[in-house]
């Protein structure tokens, strides 16, 4: 009976093994068959023996940039803020009564400044050059910018334009941080960009964006009926964020350079709802620098009547695109007529850039003074032409004497003179060696930040001590395939300096 007993209570022993065995195996099956993208608990959730057979993941390193896929700011708005300013603008007023003192007997009331409005403005040169809008300062008798540093200084107006709504300031002091010029020609719609300002007199404020269109014309400048000169507007729309004191700031691209000042906002409520506009660098620029030299903008003109052209114009010239300008009528004696221009001709491009619309016409002729040449392509009879237009100025009055002219820049030849990668170099005057930089221009030697008054003593390690040497080592290194040259240069303060320009 004993045994019998233990006989049984070992078989039901070794039958529960057998069957747990069983199970263990069958539910080993199936988990090895379970794929990986299966709904199980994360590790978290698990046993701590179960989590801890996994290793955690390695945190990742403090050093490691951030990969989101967008441009960091970070560099261009911290050189950005320490170039842009606070404009303040003040006028004099002197308090009235509601009546009148007939007895002569009362003090006459002192005149007081009192704030008239303020706005944001971009250091251009160590110089203390300030450029900002025409409709900041326009009506001040008091302009003071705030720096960055928190330095406040008085500013004397140098010259104001506002037919491009632009102004250039002048501030003494030393310490200036400057933003370098870029090229707006080559900014493209999509591009990310920052505003950079001091909106609603929040100083040194950035907000960012796309440029979301070009060329616009937004009937904004009002034309001087006085003098004849209408305004000029082809302004770079962007989506970030402006309000009323950011006028004169900067709008730069994400490497930091300038690629235009902001001037205005579309709204129906005075403040941002989408749309912003900057004047273009490369227009700004060349009025600034007009305004420095000589206290006026030197303003280049074709001689034409112009008008946009439409479908039907395009259809009735044979036109490839609705894209030009039409010339309705040609002035007698101009640099257009002279060159062999006609009614009925269709203005593609000047000077390589096209302009398919009067706005970017209007711009590309203004960045040329009185004098210089651009080369015109034309649409005639179903052919395009090239005409070599000398640009003249209103009423045939050239380019006067700069306000502060430059020992380096004295009168010179034609002789004397030659065209370099889109600027003016003369002989260098005093007996000196090497070429003058006359006008910087609008091309690479303007883009690599040669300024006028800078000599030039080598190219790609030539040395140029006069004129024909010069061009003949320009001509070398234009020549040698190489994708750019090197100009060796002393500046205004006697220094050398080293210019990178683009060959192509």
């Amino acid at each position: 009976m004993e045994k019998t007993l233990l006989h049984t209570v070992i078989l039901s022993l070794c039958s529960g093994l057998a069957g747990g065995a069983f199970v263990w195996a069958l539910t080993a099956s199936q988990r090895s068959e379970v794929p990986a993208t299966a709904n199980a608990l994360p590790a978290l959730y698990l046993p701590a023996s179960a989590a801890s057979a996994t290793a955690p993941p390695t945190p990742p390193s403090k050093e490691a940039p951030l990969t989101t896929g967008l441009s960091d700011f970070r560099s261009a708005a911290s050189d950005a803020l320490d170039a842009v300013v606070h404009v303040r603008t003040s006028r004099t007023v002197t308090p009235k009564y509601g009546w009148y003192d007939w007895s002569g007997l009362f003090q006459t009331p002192a005149p007081q400044q009192v704030p008239s409005g303020s706005g944001s403005g971009v250091i251009l040169s160590e110089a203390g050059y300030i450029i900002t809008n025409h409709h900041v300062i326009n009506g001040a008798d008091v302009i003071e910018v705030g720096l960055n540093d928190n330095r406040t200084l008085k500013a004397e107006l140098v010259g104001t334009d506002p037919t491009t709504d632009i102004a250039v300031l002048k501030i003494s002091t030393e310490g200036l941080s400057t933003l370098d010029w870029g090229d707006s020609d080559a900014v493209q719609v999509g591009d990310w960009v920052l505003a950079v300002g001091n909106p609603f007199d929040l100083t040194s404020t950035v907000t960012a964006g796309i440029v979301s269109a070009k060329a616009r014309d937004i009937q904004l400048l009002k034309p001087d009926f006085d003098r004849s000169l209408f305004p000029v507007e082809s302004f770079i729309q962007t989506d970030a964020a402006v309000n009323p004191g950011n006028s004169g700031g900067a709008l730069v691209d994400a490497q930091g350079a300038l690629i235009g000042i902001n001037t205005a906002i579309a709204s129906r409520t005075g403040s941002y709802t989408g749309y912003a506009f900057a004047v273009p660098a490369n227009l700004a620029q060349k009025v600034a620098r007009d305004l420095i030299e000589f206290g006026n903008v030197q303003r280049a003109f074709l001689g034409v009547n112009i008008r946009p052209v439409d479908e039907d114009i395009a259809d009735e010239l044979a036109l490839p695109e609705v894209s030009g300008v039409l010339v309705a009528g040609v002035t007698d004696g101009s640099g257009a007529r002279n060159a062999g221009m006609e009614p009925g001709d269709v203005i593609v491009s000047v000077g390589g850039t096209p302009t398919p619309t009067v706005p970017q016409l209007l711009e590309r002729v203004n960045r040329y003074r009185p004098g210089q040449s651009a080369l015109v392509q034309v649409w005639r009879h179903g052919q395009l032409r090239q005409l070599d237009v000398e640009l003249g100025a209103k009423d045939g009055v050239l380019a006067s004497v700069p306000s502060e002219p430059d020992s380096k820049l004295s009168n010179a030849s034609e002789a004397d003179k030659a065209e370099a990668w889109g600027g003016t170099v003369q002989a260098a005057s005093g007996g000196e060696e090497g070429v003058t930089v006359r006008d910087a221009g609008q091309g690479a030697m303007s883009r690599a930040g040669v300024e006028e008054g800078t000599t030039i003593v080598s190219v790609n390690g030539t040395p140029t001590p006069d004129l024909s040497a010069f061009k003949t080592a320009k001509a070398k290194a234009e020549s040698s395939g190489q994708k750019g040259i090197l100009l060796e240069a002393i500046n205004a303060d006697g220094e050398t300096v080293w210019y990178g320009l683009s060959a192509r």
